[in-house]
């Protein structure tokens, strides 16, 4: 068996130990939207505070675990270039920032929330040399044409279940897995990540695993699991890196 068709054998033994989906309507439960996002509100985190404009969302748990791991350098920026997808309020940005990211691009499809994240920079970690560039555009494309990094980290809307048909609420919570063949896609199309770059996914299984991790395998990227956490209610959250084929 050569060495290919070992990393191939590889490759479907993960998609086959990630979990399927839970059942839909626990799906449902788990993800009904909460209410308040046409409110103005506030969250914590790392004892900064940041402004949640309406139609902003409120970060959860499982973008709380990025966030950690960006600014305690498990997810490495140091001196990097790094792209935030669907940046929200940009904590992750700030957290870049603070960890000494040489460039910081905060993408989201929500003009608003890319504008809160230039605001927190602004106002958390002002005078910073780190260059920010804002991104507003469905997925890469509000990036600068020619645009290249070496991180990218992304909490998608995967969820695999519709749970309303507010466009706000579809755009933040349940796209489902398509968006990531997209971004696979554009990644591998437009050359955005360095050869030595990788891609940070986090997600659950409320979302299709299985199809998230086989879109990356389709565009030429291999994967492996950083990370996974059991809430111990029956979803199992998955952190996986994605980077460039070497075998190729």
């Amino acid at each position: 068996m050569n060495a290919e068709t070992t990393a191939a054998a590889a490759d479907r033994r993960l998609l086959d130990e990630l979990p399927p989906p839970l059942p839909a309507e626990q799906i449902v439960s788990l993800n009904r939207p909460r209410g308040g996002l046409d409110t103005h509100r506030t969250c914590t985190w790392n004892e900064w505070t940041f402004d949640v404009p309406p139609g902003v969302f409120m970060p959860g748990a499982t973008s709380r675990m990025v966030y950690d791991r960006v600014l305690n350098g498990r997810i490495d920026v140091r001196g990097r270039r790094y792209l935030a997808m669907g940046c929200g309020i940009g904590a992750e940005v700030v957290a870049a920032v603070v960890a000494g990211a040489a460039r910081v691009y905060a993408a989201d499809v929500h003009e608003p929330s890319v504008q809160a994240t230039l605001d927190h920079v602004r106002r958390l970690v002002p005078g910073t040399p780190t260059e920010v560039v804002p991104a507003t555009g469905d997925l890469l494309g509000g990036l600068p044409e020619g645009t290249v990094v070496d991180v990218v980290t992304f909490n998608p809307p995967a969820v695999s279940q519709p749970v309303s048909d507010d466009p706000d609420v579809v755009r933040n919570v349940c796209t489902g897995s398509e968006l990531l063949r997209q971004l696979f896609a554009q990644l591998a199309e437009r050359e955005v990540l360095a050869p030595s770059g990788e891609v940070f996914v986090i997600a659950s299984n409320t979302a299709d695993l299985r199809a998230i991790a086989g879109h990356g395998l389709d565009a030429g990227f291999t994967v492996e699991v950083a990370h996974r956490h059991d809430w111990q209610d029956g979803v199992l959250t998955y952190l996986l890196r994605f980077r460039p084929e070497a075998r190729r």
